[in-house]
Order: C-alpha cells, then sequence, then structure tokens
C-alpha cells in the first residue's frame, strides 16, 4: 500500500491510496460488514448499515466518536482501479456534526501580535 496524498480541508481529511488487491476484493472488504468489522469496529459507527452505496465503487458511513463530545461524521470510500490491475482508495472523512456549524476555526497559534483593547 502506497500513501500517494493527503489533504486536509476545512471540515475533513482526503486520503488516497494504490493497493495492489483487485477492486473486488477491496469492494468486499469495505462493504461486507464480517470483513469490514476486522478494520472498522461497529462501536466506531453510528449506524451499522452504510448510509449511501454505489455497488462496486462508493460506501458511505456515518461514525460518532466514542468519547465527549460525541462528535458525528462520515467518511466516503471510493475505490477505481488502477493501470497495475490493482485499486486506487480515496478515503474522505468529513467533520458533518451539527454542533459545528456557525463555528469558525482559527489556529490556536496565529502568529499575529498581541493587542491590547481599548476600553
Amino acid at each position: 500500500m502506497n500513501e500517494q496524498k493527503i489533504e486536509e480541508q476545512d471540515s475533513g481529511v482526503e486520503l488516497e491510496f494504490d493497493l495492489g488487491d483487485p477492486p473486488h476484493k477491496v469492494w468486499r472488504a469495505l462493504s461486507i460488514p464480517e470483513f469490514r468489522e476486522r478494520w472498522l469496529p461497529k462501536e466506531a459507527l453510528a449506524d451499522s448499515d452504510a448510509i449511501a452505496v454505489t455497488p462496486g465503487q462508493e460506501v458511505r458511513y456515518k461514525l460518532r466518536d466514542d468519547s465527549p463530545p460525541f462528535l458525528e461524521s462520515t467518511v466516503t470510500f471510493t475505490i477505481t482501479p488502477n493501470a497495475t490491475g490493482g485499486t486506487c482508495l480515496r478515503i474522505v472523512h468529513v467533520l458533518t456534526d451539527a454542533r459545528l456549524d456557525g463555528m469558525t476555526r482559527a489556529p490556536a497559534n496565529s502568529n499575529s501580535p498581541p493587542l491590547m483593547l481599548a476600553a
């Protein structure tokens, strides 16, 4: 497995991997609960059923953190055949918790000089 690209977005992370296994084998690992349980336990899922499925191409699950504040997110797995007979696996994990709506994200260290407020 070769990690090719990691992109951080405002609300999530996007990963892309080239796998040596054929797409049908990767699809089985993503979509069949007994196989998926080996690497994505049902305790991490908000619902054990997928929320969206395009057979053989894409599956989306809703996740929930197991510790406070129990944020919810979605993870989408997209598979496509690659040139070597293996699989390109794209994973997009996005925070979707409604409690985050309207919140702006600022870096912990803005690298700006401290300012004093006038009274």
